[in-house]
């Protein structure tokens, strides 16, 4: 299966986004009233000596709108005088029209009232129309690379604690507003800034829907922040983020992310953007805006960094302009971009894909929303093991009524963790392509709480070969802290007696297993008490494998639990699907991953998530070899802690000579 790479073009050719949020040290958002053109200037030399070629920057709402029918002329200069400086520089930038909100603190044009955002016509008009004149005298300019409505909207047009604003008026208002983009003479890319928070990303309704956004816009833009108990999933958290928006069929570009100074060390920080960048990048992002470009000790007084101190320090640079280790990283980085010559790179084909339920992202009746977030954290995890396993997954969303398509018919390995709810016609559709050849793995759910707990599976016995034996609105507890599941014959790569174990936590409805007999299916592994832990049951040319425990989801509620047992099983599911992996790592700390350049160069990125040094060999197919970027052979590979290592795969060599791959 391909894996979604779409780009953002430019005249016809990709590109490419590495560059920083921007506010200037001289007044953050408040820079245009005081703004200093040098300082700009030194500050965008800065970035750009770092590989960075462009910036988001914002228009300061109740400055640059301060009545409901004039712009402040004096702030619009101010802003040409900006795009000119990066046009000197060689840079571009991507305005942001509503801000609105910032860092913390919401502001609002003196003018606008307790009006609504979304719903006053009379506002939306207003929004419009400073969107379609700023347009018009910018839309020209050289510097301009796209543009973008808001900064954050969903926490500006509904803070936190209020209901979210109703789908259809923000589908409405979001029309108007790229409409006026259009109608000012904006050409360029365009999308909305609102963090692609919403229901199908998040399983949290705020509103916004990326279904409605992808019709809309040019490129889709999530803002990561996460704070996670796992360093592993920490690391993929924005991958994660990029990777379900990227299902929408837009240009993924990760809009913000980076750390407050305040938060991570040096070193920790360093790591968590090159773990975030070069993640991202697998997970199908195209492009890298790094909140923000420096610190603000000089604002300390100014609102919001006076009651949010820690927005002070989420610079690239020191408030003296001086590059932190994360700045660093970008230019490792940007290297990378130019040794690969990524703008004519894509994804490299799968044949594992991570089924998504539609809970996640569709409000079915008489249903909660603790059923969308089990989607949503089991799904992560999940995925971050089939990483680890070296067999990265497509996501494919249930709600897209895919399964029929002849891409899903080639798939050879299909992963359902930890379900509890499918529609009845998907169990039926993944019977079918097991039939076909297909792997089929789902692991047991009975969900995340005690309404209408159990497996929703339109027909359990058949599709496992198995009859269960539960008593009714009764669940089966797991005994122990840890379970252990024993392989009764060999299996893909597990021996016959592997062992696997699980940490078991979760509360009351979901820390339990699913007892079973067999009734058609095979026993492939036992849990400690004797019990079916993995079954197999083999249909027309495929199979399917069921796991009687939600080990996806226990894995996704315990603290820094990764690497775990789930990457071997997946690994083993890998080798008895026949799933093709070119490369391999057998130390599940090494995830792998490829990128194919247009001339047929394949590229392949090993990435680290171990505390120490590793040196690791990795496995090849037959008639390849590993290469550094130089040339040079690289049948064992030393990582760094948390390392990043690019290599170029090759068919064998004649003669001495490398050949072409």
């Amino acid at each position: 299966m391909q894996r979604p790479s779409a780009r953002l073009t430019a005249h016809d050719r990709p590109v490419t986004w590495l560059g920083a949020n921007y506010w200037s040290r001289t007044g953050g958002p408040l820079m245009w009233r005081s703004y200093d053109g040098e300082v700009v200037d030194a500050e965008l030399r800065v970035l750009r000596d770092h590989g960075m070629t462009m910036t988001r920057s914002f228009f300061y709402w109740p400055d640059f709108m301060p009545a409901p029918d004039r712009l402040d002329e004096e702030m619009c200069a101010r802003f040409a005088d900006f795009l000119d400086r990066h046009h000197t520089l060689g840079m571009t930038t991507v305005p942001t029209f509503l801000v609105g909100h910032m860092s913390g603190e919401n502001w609002d044009p003196a003018w606008r009232g307790d009006r609504d955002l979304y719903g006053d016509v009379w506002l939306v008009a207003r929004q419009a129309w400073f969107i379609r004149e700023t347009v018009r005298r910018f839309a020209a300019h050289p510097a301009v690379a796209a543009w973008l409505v808001s900064n954050e909207m969903p926490i500006y047009g509904r803070p936190p604690g209020e209901p979210p604003a109703a789908r259809e008026a923000v589908a409405a208002w979001a029309q108007l507003v790229v409409d006026a983009v259009r109608a000012g003479g904006g050409t360029q890319p365009v999308s909305l800034g609102d963090g692609a928070w919403g229901l199908e990303n998040s399983g949290q309704d705020n509103g916004f829907r990326l279904r409605d956004t992808a019709e809309l816009c040019d490129f889709l833009g999530p803002h990561v922040y996460r704070m996670e108990d796992d360093p592993v999933r920490q690391h993929y958290a924005a991958a994660w983020v990029c990777e379900l928006t990227g299902t929408y069929r837009r240009p993924v570009v990760l809009e913000e992310f980076g750390v407050s100074s305040d938060f991570a060390s040096d070193r920790g920080a360093a790591r968590y953007y090159r773990q975030t960048l070069h993640n991202s990048l697998l997970a199908g992002a195209t492009g890298w805006i790094a909140w923000n470009n420096t610190d603000y000790d000089q604002l300390r007084e100014q609102d919001p960094y006076r009651h949010h101190a820690f927005e002070l320090h989420f610079g690239l640079t020191t408030a003296e302009g001086e590059p932190k280790p994360q700045l660093e990283e970008v230019r490792a980085f940007a290297g990378t971009l130019r040794a690969v010559d990524y703008e004519r790179c894509t994804r490299a084909g799968t044949d594992t894909a991570l089924l998504v339920s539609s809970y996640l992202d569709t409000v079915y009746p008489f249903t909660r929303a603790e059923d969308r977030t089990h989607v949503q954290r089991t799904c992560r995890q999940a995925w971050v093991a089939a990483r680890l396993a070296d067999a990265p997954a497509a996501v494919v969303r249930e709600s897209d009524g895919t399964l029929d398509s002849e891409e899903a018919s080639g798939v050879r390995l299909w992963l359902v963790p930890s379900t509890k709810q499918l529609l009845s016609p998907t169990w039926y559709a993944l019977d079918r392509l097991a039939h076909e050849g297909a792997t089929v793995y789902v692991s047991y759910s009975p969900g995340a709480h005690d309404e209408q707990r159990g497996p929703w599976y339109a027909h359990l016995g058949a599709l496992f070969g198995v009859r269960h034996q539960l008593d009714y609105g009764l669940v089966n507890p797991i005994e122990d802290d840890e379970v252990t599941f024993t392989l009764t014959r060999a299996f893909g790569t597990l021996a016959e007696g592997a062992r696997l174990t699980f940490r078991t936590t979760g509360t009351g409805n979901c820390r339990v297993f699913l007892p079973v007999e067999p009734d058609g299916a095979e026993i492939l592994a036992v849990d400690g008490r004797g019990r079916p832990a993995l079954l197999l049951r083999r249909t027309g040319t495929g199979s399917v494998v069921f796991c009687t425990y939600p080990v996806e989801h226990m894995a996704a509620v315990t603290p820094r639990v990764n690497p775990e047992a789930t990457s071997a099983l997946y690994d083993a599911l890998a080798t008895h699907a026949g799933v093709r992996r070119p490369v391999t790592v057998a130390d599940p700390r090494v995830a792998v991953d490829r990128l194919v350049h247009e001339d047929g160069r394949v590229f392949v990125w090993l990435v680290s998530q171990a505390r120490a040094e590793l040196t690791v060999k990795p496995t090849v197919a037959d008639g390849t070899r590993l290469l550094s970027l130089e040339g040079a052979a690289a049948n064992t590979v030393v990582l760094p802690p948390y390392g990043v290592r690019v290599l170029r795969l090759t068919t064998a060599t004649r003669h001495g000579v490398p050949g072409g791959s």
